[in-house]
């Protein structure tokens, strides 16, 4: 009866890591239990087998689920499906890659036209699309006249610097910068530069904008703007320059 109490310890021990290579079962003794011994000899002994072999085959944290996708990947995904929809705009730097065409890539700045000049096609507008719809225009491009079925690949190295100007009675007259692919209001803007000056009046705002080429001047209320909370922000555009004036004193 002492047989049992040593199974147990053997079943609670560590197994020996399985060794690769052909299986080879164990050899069972020709001579046949001692009279008196059970049956439940070579039950135990089958138990203790399985449970070796259970473990080296599931060595992974039990609390770890296969195949299931680090969920850091979740991220990177959506990072690069807004990339995709970025819209090209002049001073934007891409890269255009073409599969197993390494003469046809380039790295271009979009000009002010709104152009960009490329090997084979030259000039090609692509400023207003967005980056799978400026890929779109060069497969189709190439296609038509160069190659059997590209794969063009278009990717933004550098986003253009879009700006805005901040002057008269704010706390940091300046330039600001407009996040790629995101945008300020008015009060953003005024925010940005520090707030008002004690002397600042915020009724007494103008926006300078180019329109169709030309200089135009708006006067603006901020703050109607700020007690109209449900009321559509005024959008500051690249190039713009803000003037706030000064309170009568």
């Amino acid at each position: 009866m002492s047989l049992m109490p040593k199974l147990m310890r053997m079943l609670q021990r560590p197994c020996a890591p399985a060794k690769r290579g052909r299986y080879e079962s164990p050899s069972v003794p020709s001579r046949a239990p001692r009279a008196g011994r059970p049956g439940r000899f070579l039950l135990l002994a089958g138990l203790l087998l399985a449970a070796c072999s259970g473990r080296a085959q599931n060595p992974a944290d039990p609390g770890e689920t296969p195949g299931r996708t680090p969920s850091a990947v979740e991220p990177l995904a959506a990072q690069a499906a807004q990339a995709a929809l970025h819209e090209l705009q002049a001073g934007d730097v891409i890269q255009v890659k073409v599969y197993q065409e390494e003469d046809l890539t380039a790295v271009v700045r979009v000009g002010k036209d709104g152009t960009v000049t490329l090997p084979l096609l030259g000039p090609v507008r692509v400023a207003s699309n967005t980056v799978n719809q400026a890929s779109v225009k060069i497969h189709d491009l190439l296609a038509a006249d160069y190659l059997v079925n590209p794969r063009v690949t278009l990717n933004v190295i550098e986003f253009a610097k879009r700006r805005f100007t901040v002057l008269g009675q704010v706390q940091r007259p300046g330039s600001y910068e407009i996040p790629p692919d995101e945008s300020v209001s008015l009060l953003q803007a005024i925010a940005m530069a520090g707030g008002y000056t004690r002397i600042g009046n915020p009724r007494k705002i103008t926006v300078q904008r180019l329109v169709a080429g030309k200089s135009v001047v708006l006067p603006l209320d901020a703050q109607a703007m700020a007690s109209r909370k449900n009321e559509k922000s005024f959008e500051i555009l690249p190039e713009d320059v803000i003037v706030v004036g000064e309170k009568w004193l």
